[in-house]
């Protein structure tokens, strides 16, 4: 068995550029086998062992001064089985090539984020989601994944077989292995029509429970320094399609989403009294439109501004108080914010490190403009969302620790102790684990 050369003293970073690690020697394993031996040295050697998918995590979850496992050599899927209705990814599969190879066979993720650049296995390790009435994050469509752990052993779990690392490991953080195969509940392919609008804060607010629940996808940004909000409704329909026109698709997309709000937030960086004007007109540059596509059409946008972000799941109850107490907030304070608050919602699953686990769940997040100063307003925010018992997402800056999570997940317990059993060495542990999972 041919097992890959590591590379060393090459420093990482993430996509946003906030989290650096350089690794002793990065590997890039081309099979489950090869896997397992990468991890069976890196014991051997007393090295720690972090795998990383395409970085768009905030947080140091994959960095490691140990061994850095890359995932473009396990890129293959395994299968798709329309009748079954599943499909079976290699971890280091990104989400852009399993949509367009599903929607060849006329199959379909039922719910995704906003991104495709992500790996399937960093996706659902750290709480990937996007927003649902009835469907929630891309972990909760998981059927069975495979986990190389800590002493070479390959496990193939799922609700018949090993279930308890099936239902903890679908959200790992990778504490408990290395996630090597993933595989997902698929549908048949089904058209969305999608209506995007603007509105203002205060009419979302007060029909946000209707909104929601007439809305199969609902979701909304604020503007600060304004009233304005986009709204975004996505529901199936039987079609035909009717795509979003090519030239109208890249300049709402690409030139006013991408380019020139890049410019503007470029300026408010550089003068931060002008973006409370910037932001009156950025709220107006997208008029309504509505469209009909596949799915992944529909849910994902491209996202090419770099930014920091921080975003806590509240219980959905608290959604509309907890924007308007950040909207009062905003209002009262000396904060400059060029990017727009999103506001998303899940159903309860019952995953333990799902930020959705046991309640109905609103995501409020927060961004600012890479190379902008954020700390005072990411606090700030913070401070709020854990008076709601806000549990931050696992990929998105926060800094709350054991302690803090263990209060507001009531089976936190029983996903650390899994990890106590898979890996007491704690091979996989890193800075970030420690703070979050306890030693």
């Amino acid at each position: 068995m041919a097992v890959s050369t590591g590379t060393a003293g090459k420093v990482w970073r993430n996509w946003a550029g906030n989290v650096t690690a350089r690794p002793v020697r990065t590997e890039t394993p081309a099979s489950v086998p090869e896997l397992a031996e990468v991890v069976r040295r890196a014991a051997a050697e007393g090295l720690t062992a972090k795998a990383v998918g395409s970085g768009h995590s905030f947080t140091p979850a994959a960095a490691t001064d140990g061994v850095l496992i890359r995932p473009e050599g396990l890129a293959a899927i395994r299968s798709v089985d329309p009748v079954a209705g599943t499909v079976t990814a290699e971890a280091g599969v990104r989400l852009s090539r399993l949509n367009a190879v599903l929607a060849e066979r006329g199959l379909s993720l039922t719910n995704m984020g906003d991104i495709m650049e992500q790996t399937v296995a960093g996706a659902t390790g750290t709480g990937t989601h996007g927003t649902g009435r009835d469907s929630g994050s891309i972990a909760a469509q998981i059927t069975a994944l495979e986990l190389v752990t800590a002493d070479g052993s390959v496990l193939t779990c799922s609700a018949a077989e090993n279930p308890e690392v099936f239902t903890a490991g679908r959200i790992g953080l990778g504490a408990l292995g290395v996630v090597s195969a993933v595989t997902f509940a698929v549908e048949p392919v089904f058209l969305l029509t999608a209506r995007e609008e603007p509105m203002p804060l205060d009419r979302v607010l007060a029909d946000f429970d209707r909104l929601t629940t007439e809305n199969e996808h609902f979701e909304f940004y604020w503007f600060p320094h304004t009233a304005n909000c986009t709204t975004k409704r996505n529901n199936r329909a039987p079609g035909p399609a009717a795509p979003v026109p090519a030239v109208r698709g890249w300049i709402d997309d690409e030139l006013l989403s991408n380019g020139v709000f890049r410019a503007a937030c470029e300026v408010g960086r550089a003068v931060p009294a002008a973006i409370p004007g910037i932001a009156r007109v950025s709220s107006r540059a997208l008029g309504a439109r509505t469209y009909t596509d596949i799915p992944y059409k529909v849910f994902t946008s491209p996202r090419r501004v770099r930014f920091m972000e921080m975003e806590y799941a509240v219980p959905r109850e608290a959604a509309v108080d907890a924007v308007r107490e950040l909207r009062a907030m905003v209002e009262r304070s000396d904060f400059r914010i060029s990017f727009p608050v999103e506001v998303r919602v899940v159903p309860a699953d019952d995953i333990p490190l799902s930020t959705a686990c046991g309640r109905d769940t609103a995501y409020i997040a927060v961004h600012m403009f890479r190379g902008s100063r954020y700390q005072e307003y990411f606090a700030a925010v913070e401070k709020m969302m854990i008076g709601l018992g806000g549990r931050p997402h696992w990929g998105k800056m926060h800094t709350r620790d054991a302690d803090y999570l263990g209060s507001v997940y009531p089976r936190f317990e029983e996903f650390t102790r899994l990890r106590e059993r898979l890996d007491p060495g704690r091979l996989f542990g890193n800075d970030y684990l420690r703070r979050v999972l306890g030693s």
